[in-house]
């Protein structure tokens, strides 16, 4: 058997396991990531549609600041009544409350609650939680914020996971490579 044969029964299913474990590591931190950016707005969501369901008014539970989610990092809530229409809010793109898909709204009143992330224009992804209110008037209080920190962070993960990819790859070949060197058969 050559030499590149004896390399390659050895090396690839070392090539695999690093493939794998380089891409199950990569997915387990983006989704850390990923759901860590909703922790604000779940307690923000909760404590609103709380406050709502006692009988406090929207602008209160939305307060007197107003966020622009376009191009700032701070939490934003928007109240909508129970047949979706906006009520009050901190959040403003382009000037006006902006209103996520009808779907969202929906979904929080069948389930409780929702989180998903929402884009309402191109380089806007808002990660957003929606918590339907149970008492008062009902309606919803939808909290987000903007989504840009935690996708620069998941894409130096994939810089930092890639190249400890390639160098493990390039490592285990070289492992690999002068262990059949070494101990190769002499004839």
């Amino acid at each position: 058997m050559s030499l590149a044969s004896r390399v390659a029964r050895t090396w690839l299913p070392l090539a695999v396991v690093t493939t794998l474990l380089s891409g199950l590591l990569y997915v387990a931190v983006q989704q850390s990531y990923r759901n860590a950016a909703d922790d604000p707005q779940i307690q923000m969501a909760e404590d609103g549609a709380a406050a709502l369901a006692e009988g406090a008014s929207p602008e209160s539970v939305v307060g007197s600041a107003t966020v622009n989610i376009a191009t700032s990092l701070a939490p934003f809530t928007i109240v909508f009544d129970s047949s979706g229409a906006a009520v009050a809010g901190s959040a403003r793109l382009d000037g006006r409350i902006p209103s996520p898909p009808k779907g969202v709204l929906v979904y929080a009143r069948q389930h409780g609650r929702h989180r998903v992330t929402w884009q309402p224009r191109r380089g806007v992804r808002i990660a957003s939680v929606t918590v339907a209110v149970d008492g008062g008037r009902g309606g919803y209080v939808f909290t987000g914020r903007s989504l840009r920190e935690a996708e620069r962070r998941v894409s130096e993960l994939g810089a930092i996971v890639g190249l400890g990819w390639l160098a493990t790859l390039g490592a285990s070949l070289v492992a690999v490579v002068g262990v059949e060197l070494l101990w190769r058969p002499r004839s």
